[in-house]
């Protein structure tokens, strides 16, 4: 990708902003001696060439006041947009640092500031703090450092709720390594520019406080001091105040134009677009949060997979009973998952399938402890390896989870952070919780990348997320998640965006390593062909219930619910017949505060009849590994329950 050519005019004001800067270094010790010379035979003179921008009431060259003056001119300016945006951002990222209910205080806080009138607010601290320069940079910074923060607190924001910043609270980083590794570098563009422009706002206003004579005093001076002193004779030599004012714009639009330059270069390397592929279009693949195991040994790998719908037991990497996912809102409590149960054996694979909205992601999110406030979890029972993490101490329990889990998430340009190389996010897990040097985790990286056969592993260690393509983005999530051996990883949507080619390789990856290293799957999938082919189990989800589960390899031959069986003739074979439009599902799925208080399929379902309706049933067991939660099942025996109801 080539660099964008700067402007002409950039390029002049970047030059002019190396020249204020060489002033400031060797302006005073140049010229000072000039400055600070009286003479009494040329007071007041005008514009000459001997003294271009003429001389002072007693007679000092004020070209040379200027030339000295632009170090302390600078050196505030600098020091008041430093101080009032450090305290900026440090107020601007508490929101993101104390949680809901304490960030909402100090988001309340900003604002308060924020309707305050700067001005005022920095003529007060001023005061406070005394006439002076010291007074002054202080004001200032105390008045800049609500907008800044405001600009901080929306930005970290929008960051905080992305992929990746989960990726790297999963792993159990420190809050400090995630503000300053994932938060900040991607927030970095606006600030440097919001930064460079309170420079030449705080620059504009100490020349103001100094013009009003609350900044700098003698014997002391800056542009404001020199702009006060040759205003009284603007209508007889005005280039003794046409001097220190025309230093303070062009330094103004200096400092705007570098702030400028500098964002757009931030930008351009760290928040590229994707490249396109050679269909002509981006390619987004599913992403992960990678988060570390010390899951099974290396004898777990052989461990056989359980079957049927319960896996609980010394095996059971995954148990979950009663699982549900409830939001609080204005209009009410919503439940988009309800009473999930199902379990999850070494080395097995198990696929969840179903509509978009039928809850499959939300239930993973759960799982691994990512549902955000305002939702909640209730569980009997969520348990990893035995263990339950919500009966844990907070640390004990983000080990557990960044120990046994790993997640994949459905985009990976999302999900992997875009302005950190490959080689730092694959290895943080390393450093992070096994103690390995970057040099360590680096070579664990590398070593990952092989193993799941990307080529040309050491170069893209040195690459940016947008230089690869959607199939190695993935696997490079998928290394993320497996630097450590998780015992199970859940992933979502992993091949939803990618063509058939790349989807075959990943589920490749993840089928080599379930063999290979025992690992658990938990496939998340809307594609019921994806799921069959890969699971050896599958769980059928409908409006935030499981309705069916049973052996992938027997979908076709022993779905009993209607809703599973809707979504196989909905999915094209080879065998089909074309001249037939393809089978459909007729309807939607109910709204999360509509749904039905019997089937929520029912109002979609041939079979449905008024105790369909009226009556919710229940997870029955049909058989060995097979539960179905309808009261007409298809193509099966009935449950032993509906049996004795109907003799």
């Amino acid at each position: 990708m080539g660099r964008k050519r700067l402007s002409p005019a950039r390029v002049a004001m970047l030059a002019v902003f190396g020249v204020l800067l060489a002033l400031a270094l060797v302006g005073p010790m140049v010229w000072g001696d000039r400055a600070a010379a009286v003479d009494l035979e040329r007071l007041g003179e005008g514009a000459s060439w001997a003294h271009p921008f003429g001389t002072d009431d007693l007679g000092r060259d004020m070209l040379a006041r200027v030339l000295v003056a632009t170090r302390l001119s600078l050196v505030l300016a600098l020091l008041t947009a430093g101080l009032g945006c450090g305290l900026g951002l440090l107020l601007g990222l508490l929101p993101t640092v104390l949680g809901p209910r304490l960030g909402k205080l100090a988001g309340s806080a900003i604002g308060l500031l924020l309707a305050l009138p700067g001005l005022l607010l920095a003529l007060l601290v001023a005061t406070i703090v005394g006439v002076g320069a010291t007074g002054a940079v202080v004001g200032l910074a105390v008045a800049i450092a609500p907008a800044f923060a405001r600009l901080t607190q929306t930005l970290a924001a929008q960051v905080a709720g992305s992929e990746y910043v989960a990726a790297a609270r999963m792993t159990g980083i420190s809050l400090p390594r995630l503000m300053l590794r994932h938060v900040l570098p991607n927030i970095a563009p606006a600030l440097v520019l919001q930064v460079a422009m309170a420079i030449g706002g705080a620059l504009l206003a100490l020349s103001a406080l100094s013009f009003l004579g609350l900044g700098v005093q003698e014997p002391q001076y800056d542009w404001g001091a020199l702009l006060n002193a040759g205003l009284d004779r603007i209508y007889v030599t005005p280039a003794a105040a046409l001097g220190p004012g025309i230093a303070i714009i062009v330094a103004g639009v200096a400092f705007n134009v570098t702030g400028d330059a500098l964002a757009g270069a931030l930008a351009g390397e760290t928040i590229r677009p994707a490249r396109r592929s050679g269909r002509g279009r981006s390619r987004s693949a599913a992403a992960s949060s990678a988060v570390p195991a010390s899951g099974p040994s290396a004898a777990a790998s052989s461990a056989v997979p359980a079957s049927g719908p319960s896996a609980a037991g010394s095996d059971a990497v995954l148990q979950v009973d009663g699982l549900s996912v409830t939001f609080e809102g204005d209009g009410g409590t919503l439940t988009p998952v309800r009473d999930v149960s199902f379990s999850v054996a070494a080395g097995e694979r198990v696929g969840i399938v179903g509509e978009s909205g039928s809850g499959k992601s939300l239930t993973a999110l759960a799982i691994a402890d990512l549902i955000e406030p305002p939702g909640t979890v209730q569980a009997e029972r969520l348990a990893l390896h035995g263990r339950d993490p919500r009966e844990l101490p907070e640390r004990e329990r983000r080990r557990l989870l960044v120990t046994s889990l790993a997640m994949v998430f459905q985009d990976p340009l999302s999900s992997l952070n875009p302005v950190l190389r490959i080689e730092r996010q694959v290895g943080e897990a390393a450093q992070a919780h096994l103690g390995a040097t970057r040099g360590q985790a680096r070579v664990r990286a590398v070593e990952q990348l092989r193993e799941l056969r990307i080529p040309g592993a050491a170069r893209r260690m040195r690459q940016h997320p947008h230089e690869l393509s959607g199939g190695m983005r993935q696997r490079v999530t998928i290394a993320m998640g497996l630097t450590t051996r998780p015992s199970l990883i859940v992933a979502d949507e992993p091949t939803t965006a990618l063509d058939v080619t790349v989807q075959r390789q990943v589920l490749r990856v993840l089928r080599r390593v379930n063999a290979e290293h025992g690992t658990a799957v938990v496939l998340i999938s809307h594609d019921i062909s994806v799921i069959s082919a890969f699971c050896e189990r599958v769980l059928v989800m409908y409006a935030g219930r499981v309705v069916e589960e049973l052996a992938a390899d027997r979908m076709r031959v022993d779905a009993a619910h209607p809703y599973t069986r809707a979504l196989l003739a909905a999915t094209p074979t080879l065998d089909a017949d074309l001249d037939r439009p393809l089978a459909t599902i007729p309807g939607r799925q109910p709204a999360l505060d509509a749904v039905p208080g019997g089937c929520a399929f029912a109002p979609r379902c041939a079979h449905a009849s008024d105790r369909c309706r009226e009556r919710l049933p229940l997870l029955e067991t049909l058989g060995e590994g097979r539960r179905v939660a309808c009261w007409h099942p298809q193509g099966a025996a009935l449950p032993v329950r509906e049996q004795e109801m109907k003799r």
